[in-house]
Protein backbone atom coordinates (compact mmCIF):
# COMPACT_ATOMS: atom_id res chain seq x y z
CA UNK A 1 0.00 0.00 0.00
CA UNK A 2 2.69 1.94 0.91
CA UNK A 3 4.45 1.17 -2.35
CA UNK A 4 1.06 2.52 -4.54
CA UNK A 5 -0.22 5.54 -2.43
CA UNK A 6 2.89 6.44 -0.56
CA UNK A 7 3.78 7.02 2.54
CA UNK A 8 2.50 9.98 4.43
CA UNK A 9 4.86 12.56 5.34
CA UNK A 10 5.18 13.84 9.09
CA UNK A 11 4.02 17.38 9.49
CA UNK A 12 6.73 19.02 11.69
CA UNK A 13 4.92 20.66 15.56
CA UNK A 14 4.48 24.39 15.13
CA UNK A 15 7.19 26.31 16.73
CA UNK A 16 6.30 27.02 20.22
CA UNK A 17 6.84 30.73 21.98
CA UNK A 18 9.63 29.44 24.01
CA UNK A 19 11.39 28.61 20.65
CA UNK A 20 10.89 31.77 19.02
CA UNK A 21 12.00 33.46 21.63
CA UNK A 22 15.14 31.68 22.29
CA UNK A 23 15.70 31.99 18.38
CA UNK A 24 15.09 35.97 18.70
CA UNK A 25 16.97 36.06 21.77
CA UNK A 26 20.23 34.59 19.70
CA UNK A 27 19.61 36.66 16.80
CA UNK A 28 19.61 39.27 19.36
CA UNK A 29 22.88 39.09 20.99
CA UNK A 30 24.62 38.31 17.27
CA UNK A 31 23.65 41.66 16.44
CA UNK A 32 24.97 43.08 19.85
CA UNK A 33 28.30 41.39 19.05
CA UNK A 34 28.34 43.10 15.51
CA UNK A 35 27.48 46.56 16.81
CA UNK A 36 30.36 46.10 19.49
CA UNK A 37 32.78 45.50 16.91
CA UNK A 38 32.04 48.51 14.87
CA UNK A 39 32.05 50.34 17.71
CA UNK A 40 36.01 49.18 18.62
CA UNK A 41 36.49 49.92 14.67
CA UNK A 42 35.29 53.48 15.15
CA UNK A 43 37.25 54.63 18.07
CA UNK A 44 39.89 53.19 15.89
CA UNK A 45 38.94 55.50 12.86
CA UNK A 46 39.09 58.12 15.80
CA UNK A 47 42.64 57.36 16.50
CA UNK A 48 43.61 57.29 13.05
CA UNK A 49 41.55 60.46 12.12
CA UNK A 50 44.06 62.62 15.03
CA UNK A 51 47.03 61.82 13.14
CA UNK A 52 45.95 61.72 9.34
CA UNK A 53 46.15 64.74 7.41
CA UNK A 54 44.78 65.31 3.24
CA UNK A 55 43.51 62.59 0.59
CA UNK A 56 44.51 60.01 3.81
CA UNK A 57 41.59 61.90 6.71
CA UNK A 58 39.36 61.74 3.80
CA UNK A 59 39.62 57.93 3.11
CA UNK A 60 38.93 57.18 6.61
CA UNK A 61 36.15 59.53 7.20
CA UNK A 62 34.89 57.57 4.13
CA UNK A 63 35.52 54.10 5.88
CA UNK A 64 33.97 55.37 8.93
CA UNK A 65 30.97 56.93 7.79
CA UNK A 66 30.17 53.07 6.01
CA UNK A 67 31.25 51.52 9.52
CA UNK A 68 28.41 53.82 11.17
CA UNK A 69 25.81 52.87 8.47
CA UNK A 70 26.45 49.63 8.89
CA UNK A 71 25.81 49.87 12.88
CA UNK A 72 22.74 52.21 12.44
CA UNK A 73 21.69 49.12 9.92
CA UNK A 74 22.09 46.52 12.99
CA UNK A 75 20.61 48.68 15.97
CA UNK A 76 17.85 49.22 13.57
CA UNK A 77 17.46 45.41 13.16
CA UNK A 78 17.95 44.76 16.86
CA UNK A 79 15.55 47.27 18.08
CA UNK A 80 13.03 45.56 15.68
CA UNK A 81 13.55 42.11 16.66
CA UNK A 82 13.70 43.24 20.46
CA UNK A 83 9.84 44.28 20.03
CA UNK A 84 9.42 40.86 18.55
CA UNK A 85 11.07 39.59 21.73
CA UNK A 86 8.58 41.64 23.99
CA UNK A 87 5.30 40.58 21.93
CA UNK A 88 6.34 36.74 22.27
CA UNK A 89 6.72 37.23 25.74
CA UNK A 90 3.63 39.15 26.40
CA UNK A 91 1.94 36.98 24.64
CA UNK A 92 3.81 33.64 26.55
CA UNK A 93 2.35 35.55 29.91
CA UNK A 94 -0.90 36.04 28.55
CA UNK A 95 -1.30 32.18 28.14
CA UNK A 96 0.35 31.46 31.36
CA UNK A 97 -2.18 33.85 32.87
CA UNK A 98 -5.13 31.58 31.15
CA UNK A 99 -3.73 28.27 32.37
CA UNK A 100 -3.58 29.65 36.22
CA UNK A 101 -7.07 31.28 36.10
CA UNK A 102 -8.14 27.43 34.55
CA UNK A 103 -6.31 25.79 37.42
CA UNK A 104 -7.89 28.41 39.94
CA UNK A 105 -11.00 28.17 38.57
CA UNK A 106 -11.19 24.27 38.99
CA UNK A 107 -9.58 24.05 42.04
CA UNK A 108 -12.73 27.16 43.47
CA UNK A 109 -15.01 24.11 42.01
CA UNK A 110 -13.52 21.15 43.72
CA UNK A 111 -13.93 23.36 47.03
CA UNK A 112 -17.50 24.47 46.31
CA UNK A 113 -18.66 20.91 46.01
CA UNK A 114 -16.55 19.88 49.00
CA UNK A 115 -17.71 22.25 51.19
CA UNK A 116 -21.27 21.70 49.67
CA UNK A 117 -21.00 17.95 50.68
CA UNK A 118 -19.81 19.12 54.44
CA UNK A 119 -22.17 21.41 55.27
CA UNK A 120 -25.04 19.07 53.99
CA UNK A 121 -23.81 17.24 57.14
CA UNK A 122 -24.54 19.95 59.69
CA UNK A 123 -28.45 20.23 60.87
CA UNK A 124 -28.82 24.47 61.10
CA UNK A 125 -31.63 23.77 63.69
CA UNK A 126 -29.92 21.19 66.09
CA UNK A 127 -26.83 23.85 65.93
CA UNK A 128 -29.33 26.69 66.98
CA UNK A 129 -31.13 24.68 69.61
CA UNK A 130 -27.75 23.87 71.31
CA UNK A 131 -26.98 27.94 71.29
CA UNK A 132 -30.57 28.05 73.21
CA UNK A 133 -30.00 24.98 75.65
CA UNK A 134 -26.39 26.64 76.17
CA UNK A 135 -27.39 30.23 76.99
CA UNK A 136 -30.65 29.08 79.28
CA UNK A 137 -27.71 26.82 81.13
CA UNK A 138 -25.38 29.72 81.34
CA UNK A 139 -28.57 32.05 82.71
CA UNK A 140 -29.43 29.12 85.83
CA UNK A 141 -25.48 29.56 86.26
CA UNK A 142 -25.74 32.99 87.08
CA UNK A 143 -28.86 32.47 89.04
CA UNK A 144 -27.32 29.67 90.75
CA UNK A 145 -24.23 32.08 91.85
CA UNK A 146 -26.10 35.34 92.58
CA UNK A 147 -28.74 32.91 95.22
CA UNK A 148 -25.29 30.99 96.82
CA UNK A 149 -24.00 34.32 97.61
CA UNK A 150 -26.45 36.12 99.05
CA UNK A 151 -25.50 37.06 102.79
CA UNK A 152 -27.50 35.85 105.84
CA UNK A 153 -28.42 38.23 108.38
CA UNK A 154 -27.84 41.44 106.67
CA UNK A 155 -30.13 44.39 106.50
CA UNK A 156 -32.35 44.38 103.26
CA UNK A 157 -32.47 48.33 102.99
CA UNK A 158 -30.32 51.29 104.36
CA UNK A 159 -31.30 54.47 103.93
CA UNK A 160 -29.75 57.76 104.09
CA UNK A 161 -31.43 58.46 107.34
CA UNK A 162 -29.63 54.94 108.60
CA UNK A 163 -26.22 56.31 107.44
CA UNK A 164 -26.06 59.80 109.08
CA UNK A 165 -27.37 58.49 112.49
CA UNK A 166 -24.62 55.83 112.57
CA UNK A 167 -21.79 58.94 111.34
CA UNK A 168 -23.48 60.94 114.64
CA UNK A 169 -22.93 57.94 116.71
CA UNK A 170 -19.51 57.70 115.88
CA UNK A 171 -18.83 60.91 116.14
CA UNK A 172 -19.68 61.11 119.13
CA UNK A 173 -17.85 58.34 120.10
CA UNK A 174 -14.64 59.74 119.11
CA UNK A 175 -15.52 62.44 121.14
CA UNK A 176 -15.63 61.24 123.85
CA UNK A 177 -11.92 59.59 123.51
CA UNK A 178 -10.70 62.40 123.24
CA UNK A 179 -11.96 63.95 126.32
CA UNK A 180 -11.05 60.97 127.88
CA UNK A 181 -7.32 61.24 126.93
CA UNK A 182 -7.14 64.75 128.43
CA UNK A 183 -8.26 63.58 132.10
CA UNK A 184 -5.53 61.40 134.46
CA UNK A 185 -5.47 57.24 132.81
CA UNK A 186 -5.71 54.82 135.75
CA UNK A 187 -2.34 53.25 136.72
CA UNK A 188 -2.84 49.67 134.86
CA UNK A 189 -3.52 51.96 131.97
CA UNK A 190 -0.29 53.92 132.74
CA UNK A 191 2.92 52.86 130.80
CA UNK A 192 5.11 50.45 132.75
CA UNK A 193 8.38 52.13 134.24
CA UNK A 194 11.51 50.63 135.14
CA UNK A 195 11.56 47.96 137.99
CA UNK A 196 12.91 49.14 141.32
CA UNK A 197 15.05 47.54 144.27
CA UNK A 198 12.41 46.01 146.68
CA UNK A 199 12.44 46.91 150.22
CA UNK A 200 13.34 44.38 153.05
CA UNK A 201 9.80 45.31 154.27
CA UNK A 202 7.07 44.49 151.65
CA UNK A 203 5.04 47.40 150.54
CA UNK A 204 1.65 45.84 152.20
CA UNK A 205 3.11 45.43 155.55
CA UNK A 206 2.48 47.60 158.39
CA UNK A 207 4.95 49.47 160.95
CA UNK A 208 4.33 47.24 164.23
CA UNK A 209 5.32 43.90 162.32
CA UNK A 210 8.75 45.86 160.80
CA UNK A 211 9.61 46.73 164.11
CA UNK A 212 8.69 43.08 165.70
CA UNK A 213 10.75 41.22 163.61
CA UNK A 214 13.60 43.66 164.26
CA UNK A 215 12.91 42.38 168.00
CA UNK A 216 13.40 39.06 167.28
CA UNK A 217 9.51 37.94 167.79
CA UNK A 218 7.02 37.96 164.98
CA UNK A 219 3.88 39.60 165.02
CA UNK A 220 2.37 37.38 168.03
CA UNK A 221 4.95 37.84 170.09
CA UNK A 222 6.71 34.16 169.02
CA UNK A 223 10.30 33.93 168.76
CA UNK A 224 11.06 34.15 165.19
CA UNK A 225 12.86 30.93 163.57
CA UNK A 226 16.44 30.99 162.76
CA UNK A 227 16.41 31.09 159.14
CA UNK A 228 14.06 33.84 159.50
CA UNK A 229 16.41 35.79 161.80
CA UNK A 230 18.77 35.50 159.54
CA UNK A 231 17.27 37.09 156.17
Amino acid sequence: MNRIFGKKKDVAPPPSLTDASGRIDSRVQAMDEKIAKLDLELRKYKEQLKKAKGPTAANIKRRAMETLKRKKMYEQQRDQMAGQAFNIEQTSFAIDSIKDTQTTVAAMKDAAKTLKAETKKLNIDQIEDTQDDLQDMMEDMNEINDMMGRAYGMPDEVDEADLDAELACLEDELEGLEEGETEAAPSYLQPAGMPVEPSAVPAGAPAADAAAEADGVDAFGLPLAPAAQSS
